[in-house]
């Protein structure tokens, strides 16, 4: 079902966007390589504590942390545990907050110390996807226009578009309709209107586009076992125009 929001609405979407961001900068600030992936839960654990917010992840279909932590090859839904941070690696983020019954959700990619030029462009590369896909997002605009951009810039690069995990609606749950694809045709698909928040996530891999998911259940890694990127943010399609919620602080 889609949903619409209010004014009121989308300030406690922004609300819950700026612990999401305060988490993103904090884990961003305090990843060393030594840590554990669940200290960097822990770190978000303490923040939504802090925070006047709940959790949207934990415990939702049974999920037992409160970030996705997405290390190399795991490309999304990779699960907080005693894996041992190391300089060279690329570390993806996902977290979601509610504040008064409303989510914000979103994911980033970074390097642990040095890591080298091809996933440097992977990282950036992602990101700018992401950028150029939220630039589209405005009352009448085809959900098929912001995937083809995407798309495009995923295939200029030879990276592999991950296509089965998509982005989302969101609101009072974290998974609304419409579905949001990183890829499509140009004026083709879903119309967005006023009133709509959505997220869109592009997943980006040094390799193939194809994936499996681990025997958890949960961790979904590149076929291959290269590595990937994946960046998120929540949109507003405000009165006032579009609004991007989550934004980074770094």
């Amino acid at each position: 079902m889609i949903t619409y929001k209010t004014p009121e609405d989308f300030k406690k979407m922004e609300a819950a966007g700026k612990v999401v961001s305060n988490i993103h900068y904090e884990i961003y600030d305090k990843t060393k390589a030594g840590m554990t992936l669940i200290d960097l839960d822990d770190i978000a654990k303490n923040i939504i504590e802090k925070s006047n917010v709940k959790a949207s992840f934990l415990g939702y279909h049974d999920y037992p942390a409160h970030i996705c932590a997405s290390p190399n090859d795991v490309i999304v839904h990779g699960i907080p545990n005693d894996y041992i941070v190391n300089e060279g690696d690329i570390i993806s983020i996902d977290v979601g907050v509610i504040f008064e019954g409303y989510h914000a959700d979103a994911a980033f990619s970074f390097g642990v110390g040095e890591i080298t030029e091809e996933e440097k462009n992977l990282l950036l590369k992602t990101k700018h996807a992401l950028h150029e896909g939220i630039k589209l997002v405005k009352d009448g605009q085809k959900l098929g226009t912001i995937g083809h951009k995407i798309d495009k810039i995923a295939k200029k690069n030879n990276f592999g578009n991950v296509r089965n995990y998509v982005g989302h609606g969101i609101g009072q749950e974290m998974h609304e309709e419409p579905q949001v694809p990183h890829y499509g045709k140009k004026n083709q698909g879903f119309e967005l209107k006023t009133g709509m928040a959505i997220c869109i996530e592009p997943m980006f891999n040094l390799g193939t586009e194809e994936n499996f998911i681990d025997e958890d259940g949960w961790t979904i890694r590149t076929l291959d076992g290269k590595k990937s990127a994946h960046w998120e943010h929540t949109i507003g399609i405000t009165e006032e125009g579009t609004r991007v919620f989550t934004e980074n602080l770094f």
